[in-house]
């Protein structure tokens, strides 16, 4: 099982490349290869469905 951290995916919102916190971690300043610097938070593939009242 994977560590809750590295679950944790985020896009460029100008190219959309996915990386996880780990690989952000690792360069020296946060931009993506493309050289944009604003990332949104990836969505879970999983939909919670929940019971109405």
């Amino acid at each position: 099982m994977s560590s809750g951290l590295g679950s944790v995916t985020y896009d460029c919102m100008r190219c959309g490349t996915s990386v996880t916190i780990e690989e952000l971690s690792t360069l020296p300043e946060i931009k993506c290869i493309c050289g944009f610097r604003v990332f949104r938070k990836g969505r879970q593939p999983v939909v919670k469905q929940i019971k109405a009242i």
